[in-house]
């Protein structure tokens, strides 16, 4: 995509080196404006929007200084450079503090000014796609698991900074209901692609024999029930990015046709002889370790690492705790908006304390809920949340229990507490035995065999 032309008002009262200035500003490329005067300066700003002022400190009448102060109060993304004599840096670092992006000292070689240029323009251009990366990823991408202040999320937002400007293929991995398809957007949303098509696919909601159709698209009569052909999801996204989600779940024979397209940029449709390039990025997502389906070969090595190149991993919301509030505020004003709804400190308690194993899509769907039952109080309760969220009462029994006359069975009644405390650790680290062993400070070997003598945990 072409760059626009520059606008540049040139503002010096030196008639011959403002006239060849220009002419040379012209030859590379700027749409140029002169002024001779720092009042024809202040005219020409109130008619148009440079995007460049380039004008002598010194100036008869409204100096430098007043034109600055003219033109970054008027259009604050304006690159304002000043021209200044020699031993006048006092004044140019003054006018510095007003908005100014750079100086140049006269006299001054057209390369130098041109450098000075380019350097400035850059940096309002980084500046600019930072500030609107943050704009997206703050609001049009707050919900799901983008929001956040905690450190996981922070280093996230800066991974997104840096991936969004280039095209290489993204693998993003999570556990469900952590954002993957949110986060896939917003990388979209904030390259150099967003004037084109994002198209989304799950590749495990298609049945494996209308997948290759799906991604390739297909010619009339391809297959039963095939009355027209019709464009896949690669060419939908021509120029713009495709995101696979469960990718895992493609049959192998699938896995090598589109390693072949991630390759060459170029396929078939299904029961065409035609070759249909392709310009798209990629953006992979899933919920399985596909290292672990490599080493078991049900998927494809080189397509992991065509996949794999650049790795993502969304955090879980219990390893995020101090989102929750964050996403807990943000949700309530969606489902409740201008009400002003507010979440009592016993409901936030079991927000924060719940392990939220569906992410933060269980924690919007939670809300959703409270808010419905709220039936428009300005208050949610912890009466008002999921079941799951109550802390259930402790099976396990007081330290201190008293002692019946006919005796108590202590080895059953260790079992009971034994039983009780595994099925909390397990309930807490969502089933991961390492985890579990590890908040028990047993063995994983322990816990493993413990689990066969007491049977399954319900």
């Amino acid at each position: 995509m072409s760059q626009p032309t520059p606008h540049l008002l040139l503002v010096d009262d030196e008639g011959a080196l403002r006239t060849v200035t220009a002419a040379r500003l012209r030859e590379r490329g700027f749409e140029v404006v002169e002024a001779e005067t720092g009042e024809k300066a202040l005219e020409l700003l109130e008619q148009f929007a440079f995007d460049i002022l380039v004008t002598d400190l010194r100036l008869p009448g409204v100096d430098g200084r007043q034109v600055v102060n003219a033109s970054v109060g008027r259009y604050p993304a304006i690159v304002a450079i000043v021209i200044t004599g020699y031993g006048n840096f006092k004044d140019a670092l003054d006018a510095g503090k007003q908005g100014v992006a750079d100086f140049v000292t006269k006299p001054f070689q057209f390369d130098e000014l041109m450098h000075v240029l380019h350097k400035a323009l850059e940096q309002r251009r980084l500046a600019t796609e930072n500030a609107y990366l943050r704009s997206q990823l703050e609001e049009r991408y707050q919900f799901g698991g983008i929001l956040g202040r905690s450190q996981p999320m922070r280093a996230l937002f800066q991974l997104l900074e840096t991936v969004a400007r280039s095209s290489s293929t993204i693998l993003i991995t999570g556990e469900t209901g952590t954002g993957k398809e949110v986060v896939a957007r917003a990388i979209h949303h904030n390259s150099d692609r967003r004037a084109h098509k994002f198209v989304a696919l799950n590749c495990s909601a298609i049945p494996e024999t209308l997948l290759e159709a799906e991604l390739f698209g297909h010619v009339r009569g391809a297959f039963t029930g095939a009355v027209g052909s019709r464009e896949g999801r690669f060419e939908q996204a021509h120029k713009g990015t495709l995101f696979l989600d469960e990718v895992g779940t493609m049959s192998v024979g699938l896995q090598m046709k589109l390693l072949r397209v991630l390759q060459e940029r170029n396929f078939e449709r299904v029961g065409d002889n035609q070759t249909v390039k392709v310009d798209v990025r990629v953006i992979a997502a899933t919920n399985s370790s596909l290292s672990r389906m490599v080493a078991d070969g049900a998927f494809r090595e080189d397509l992991y690492y065509r996949l794999n190149v650049i790795p993502l991993e969304l955090p879980p919301l219990r390893d995020r705790r101090d989102d929750i509030p964050v996403l807990a505020k943000h949700f309530l004003g969606r489902f409740a908006p201008g009400a002003e709804v507010k979440i009592s400190q016993s409901a936030m308690r079991a927000l924060m304390a719940y392990s939220w194993p569906g992410n933060v899509r269980q924690l919007e769907n939670a809300l959703e809920r409270a808010v419905a039952l709220g039936a428009g109080r300005r208050e949610i309760d912890s009466a008002d949340l999921p079941p799951e969220l109550h802390p259930r009462a402790s099976a396990l029994p007081s330290a201190f229990v008293e002692l019946p006359d006919e005796g108590i069975n202590l080895s059953r009644y260790l079992a009971s507490i034994e039983r009780d405390l595994i099925h909390r650790a397990l309930e807490r680290c969502v089933g991961n035995r390492n985890k579990a062993a590890a908040l028990l400070q047993i063995k994983r070997t322990t816990l493993v065999e413990k689990l066969k003598r007491i049977g399954p945990i319900q």
